[in-house]
């Protein structure tokens, strides 16, 4: 008979291991847990990653090129590491209350010597010294505003108004001659280049952090409407996202798993061996982040999931192939080493895929996709090792001590069987696909290539918003008790702020750097002459782009002085109103005037180097903006080069985009390459590696057409789930194959081995897809939309991979099979092994 055919000597191999680990469980399992203790000593060297979008734009030429214009020329709402942004709210900013509110709240903060204050300035600091400029210290200031009478007030606004650095300094509805203003920020700096505070760059950071969160709560003290933000703010609730996120995600996916295991396993015993397997895989997964030194950031609050996942996965089949050999009739180590036998084999090929899949991450160019292709493949690993050899050992140990010591089985039966309501409905699909198998495999190829073809139009994006917590949380978050609860957080408010009441910021324009000798004549002319023909995505007035850049800094000190007006006509050659000779005399006269501080935001001190920037459409996307962008640099007659918040964010989802189809590609060639050889290898049947292959790349091109018809966009962590389901998906199809081939190889036919697999296997497949889809679903609970959405179709990915293992895959059996013998599935025995 086909089944009394030598086993291969890699098949051997593992049937070796298997029996030499069941003939020993409790040195097994003490080995394993000195193991677990190793790996223990690496939690507490976890750190969490507070760096958000940072650490995506690191290193990419678009980010430099901002960095270098922030360097030169300063970004207004983050001066500096070492700088906090006072922002305040009211009906007017500008009233002698408010303004009185806003420099008290100044008092205070520099009153802490510990908070480091160096300087502070904006719109109420700026009024209080036109009142009186002989005003220095804060309480003087203060004591000039309240001193003032309304009208002497609303003077000093009026005369500052046409100042770039208090105007910009105020929100868009800013009404000089009614002296008032929504919004205003104050830009306070520290001085942490004392000694022992580590430098603004260096250990000041975290200096930073506890002086701005200090500032925060002193803010709430002084009442009205007084935000505090800056770097140390965001990078603070950056960290606490990372914590709030596994302090609800990982109790509820608990939940869920252990409700489902105690379906599963319907014994106590068993359910604590099962939940003490994915813990010794938790403390694995962490030790090894600990030690390797990965920030855990984000992306890597799914790993845990993810890992847990497989473990039960691995886990329901290990329980319930064993209970079907004990129901045969044989003792628990002969049942226990024929189930382990089989399985063993099935999960070596379900490791190795899933870590293609999860590893193929790897080759991203971004880190933090790179370190989640990195931790999640060590982790389905060390999954492997625990649920392969660990599991089986304490099993068999736990049922020797119960028969021992006569303690009762609550739950003996495997999930299905095909006698069973659920095994009758999982060979549905074999019953129907039966009598023509070709024309359903033709059919769902159809259907695949059509959904990959549509799938190909889905959306990619790169938002800070997707890593922030929404402004209004939902209710059923902020109810959740105890330690689950997140804690409060302010940066997507203060940004959504910042972008509705303030002029555009990078993330909002786009910035030409432009380098060249801006002292030559056509200097100014050439920086005018592009904005007559602008892109489509760049904002219009009357034609031309809308900026702002050197040029308008000229055209406000030319209105207001009438001897730089003169100058100006005088050097302007063609009359346009664009100086066009003796520049250098010009900028001499622009830097010894009030506008000198608006100057200097846009010509460096060598002037070679300036910057212009553009306002964007806010209907257009991020990739049209930076592709019009780079045309648009192009234009101009010294270098330029686009840079600004859109354009690295597209770079970033380009990045992503590149990375996500060199991962699915190399999932896809390495699963396909080493299921063919492992099929040779262990049955002599390279072919069955192709035909597990259909079952993948269907869900997968039904993930993608998905995910555009639901408006989904793959971005930082949705993209890794292209070679994600495959790895998902070859553990699907992987079972389904084993059992059909340990069931042909006994001599049964195609379809009646095909029936076994489905009600049997079927039903452990059946009870992983639930809880692995539930519990990777959790994360749609998760405080940011980055990890909710991956959560969602994660739970998508893993449906999808069950379904077509049990409705794609079965047809492509029966047809390998009849190409392998020429009678009917039904009827045709099982030949020997060559194909």
């Amino acid at each position: 008979m086909p089944g009394d055919d030598a086993e291969p000597s890699d098949a051997s191999a593992i049937g070796r291991l298997n029996e030499a680990a069941l003939s020993r469980p409790l040195a097994v399992i003490v080995a394993f847990l000195l193991v677990t203790a190793a790996f223990a000593g690496g939690l507490p060297l976890v750190s969490t990653d507070s760096e958000g979008t940072g650490s995506f734009t690191e290193g990419l030429p678009e980010q430099e090129a901002l960095d270098a214009v922030n360097d030169e020329f300063g970004d207004r709402f983050e001066e500096s590491a070492a700088q906090t942004s006072v922002i305040h709210v009211g009906d007017n900013v500008l009233a002698q209350r408010e303004l009185v509110r806003n420099l008290r709240f100044l008092e205070r903060v520099d009153r802490r010597s510990e908070l480091r204050i160096d300087g502070a300035r904006g719109p109420a600091t700026l009024i209080a010294s036109t009142l009186d400029p002989s005003a220095e210290t804060p309480e003087e200031r203060t004591r000039a505003v309240e001193q003032a009478t309304p009208s002497e007030i609303r003077r000093a606004v009026r005369e500052l108004a046409g100042n770039p650095t208090f105007e910009g300094a105020l929100s868009n509805d800013f009404n000089p001659t009614a002296a008032s203003a929504s919004a205003s920020i104050t830009g306070v700096t520290h001085d942490l280049e004392s000694e022992g505070s580590g430098g603004p760059q260096g250990g000041g950071s975290d200096e930073l952090e506890s002086i701005q969160l200090a500032m925060e709560d002193l803010a709430e003290e002084g009442g009205g409407d007084v935000r505090v933000f800056g770097p140390g703010i965001t990078g603070s609730e950056f960290g606490n996202i990372i914590g709030d996120s596994l302090a609800i995600v990982v109790p509820i996916v608990l939940v869920l798993i252990l409700g489902f295991l105690a379906v599963a396993y319907r014994d106590p015993i068993d359910l604590g061996l099962g939940l003490a397997a994915l813990l010794l895989t938790l403390v694995w997964a962490f030790g090894f982040v600990g030690y390797a030194g990965i920030p855990f950031d984000q992306n890597l609050v799914s790993v845990p999931v993810l890992i847990l996942a497989v473990g039960v996965d691995f886990g329901i089949h290990i329980i319930n192939r064993y209970r079907e050999e004990r129901e045969k009739g044989l003792d628990p180590l002969a049942a226990m080493t024929e189930a382990n036998r089989q399985l063993l084999v099935a999960f070596l090929i379900v490791t190795v895929t899933t870590v293609f899949g999860f590893g193929a991450n790897i080759v991203s160019d971004l880190g933090p996709i790179s370190n989640f292709g990195l931790v999640a493949a060590v982790g389905i690993i060390f999954t492997f090792f625990i649920f392969g050899l660990f599991l089986p050992s304490a099993k068999l140990l736990a049922d020797r001590v119960r028969e021992r010591l006569s303690i009762p089985t609550f739950g003996s039966s495997p999930i299905a069987s095909e006698g069973s309501t659920l095994g009758r409905a999982l060979s549905v699909s074999a019953t129907v696909t039966r009598t023509a198998p070709v024309v359903f495999v033709v059919l769902f190829l159809l259907v695949g290539a059509s959904a990959g073809v549509y799938g190909q139009g889905v959306d990619q994006s790169f938002e800070t918003d997707d890593f922030l917590p929404p402004e209004d949380i939902p209710a059923y978050i902020e109810a959740l008790p105890g330690p689950m609860s997140p804690g409060e957080y302010t940066v997507t408010e203060t940004t959504n702020l910042l972008d509705d009441r303030f002029e555009a910021d990078q993330d909002g324009s786009v910035t030409l750097y432009v380098v060249g000798p801006l002292t030559s004549d056509h200097a100014l002319e050439s920086l005018a002459r592009p904005n007559a023909d602008p892109p489509d995505s760049f904002t219009r007035v009357d034609g031309r782009a809308v900026s702002e850049g050197l040029l308008d800094v000229i055209d406000r000190y030319a209105a207001e002085s009438p001897e730089f007006a003169a100058l100006i006509a005088r050097n302007d050659r063609d009359g346009n109103g664009i100086p066009d000779r003796n520049l250098g005399l010009i900028y001499d006269e622009l830097l010894a005037s009030p506008f000198a501080d608006a100057a200097s935001q846009y010509l460096t001190e060598d002037r070679r180097s300036t910057k212009v920037e553009y306002s964007v459409d806010a209907e257009a996307s991020q990739g049209e903006v930076a592709a019009d962008a780079g045309e648009f640099a192009e234009e101009f007659r010294f270098d330029a080069t686009a840079t600004g918040g859109v354009v690295v964010f597209s770079a970033v989802s380009d990045v992503i985009f590149e990375s996500a189809i060199e991962g699915m590609i190399l999932a896809i060639a390495l699963t396909g390459v080493f299921l063919v050889v492992v099929y040779w290898a262990l049955e002599r049947r390279p072919l069955l590696g192709i035909v597990n292959l259909l079952p993948i790349l269907i869900a997968l091109a039904l993930l993608l057409a998905t995910m555009r018809v639901i408006g989904l966009p793959l971005n930082a962590l949705t993209a890794t789930l292209l070679s994600i389901t495959i790895g998902v998906g070859v553990a699907y199809s992987v079972h389904v194959t084993a059992r059909f081939i340990d069931e042909y190889n006994m001599g049964k036919t195609p379809y009646r081995a095909l029936e076994t697999t489905l009600s049997g296997t079927g039903g452990a497949l059946t009870g992983s897809m639930l809880t692995t889809s539930l519990g990777t679903g959790a994360l749609v609970l998760a405080i940011t939309p980055v990890l909710g959405n991956f959560g969602l179709l994660m739970a998508l990915s893993v449906f999808l991979s069950y379904v077509s293992a049990i409705v794609v895959l079965p047809p492509a059996l029966l047809i390998w099979a009849s190409r392998r013998d020429p009678r009917p599935s039904g009827d045709a025995a099982a030949p020997t092994r060559s194909d």
